[in-house]
């Protein structure tokens, strides 16, 4: 799904109606949470990024881009909720799986670091607020410099 807009609030104006609440508080809990240093960016969906101020290198791929680490967008049959934590960190990735069934009755919808959230009225905020909480941008960039930064 494909969302023109050029501010965040025009994104999420833009979404079926039905979307706009439980998108607006998802992205509400991840501002709530979310460590002190990443920034909020619209750039085709929501994202969090390590700005260019902490980490002037940017993203390897391309590096004029800021260091992502969190993206949210509306799918056609789902909100994606991107976490590129989980990706690259496996025990935050088992912590996450392993609380998910407190949080919610259906079973977990998941790739590589997007989780799938189909039901909107069964969104696991508190875990989502948690997890957003748990990678302060010091060790996004650790992490992201032994895993994914090519020399």
């Amino acid at each position: 799904m494909i969302i023109k807009a050029d501010t965040i609030e025009e994104y999420i104006d833009a979404l079926p109606e039905e979307r706009q609440g439980p998108f607006s508080k998802l992205r509400q809990t991840i501002l709530e949470n979310l460590p002190e240093g990443y920034e909020e960016q619209l750039t085709g969906m929501i994202n969090y990024v390590v700005p260019f101020s902490l980490y002037p290198a940017g993203y390897h791929c391309p590096p004029r881009q800021p260091l992502p680490f969190i993206s949210i967008a509306s799918q056609k049959n789902f909100l994606a909720f991107y976490h590129l934590g989980i990706y690259a960190h496996p025990e935050l990735l088992t912590w996450f799986q392993e609380e998910y069934p407190n949080h919610c009755k259906h079973k977990l919808d998941m790739g590589k670091s997007c989780v799938r959230l189909k039901k909107m009225d069964q969104i696991p905020y508190e875990l989502i607020g948690k997890l957003v909480s748990k990678m302060p941008v010091k060790e996004w960039i650790e992490i992201y410099e032994n895993a994914f930064k090519k020399e």
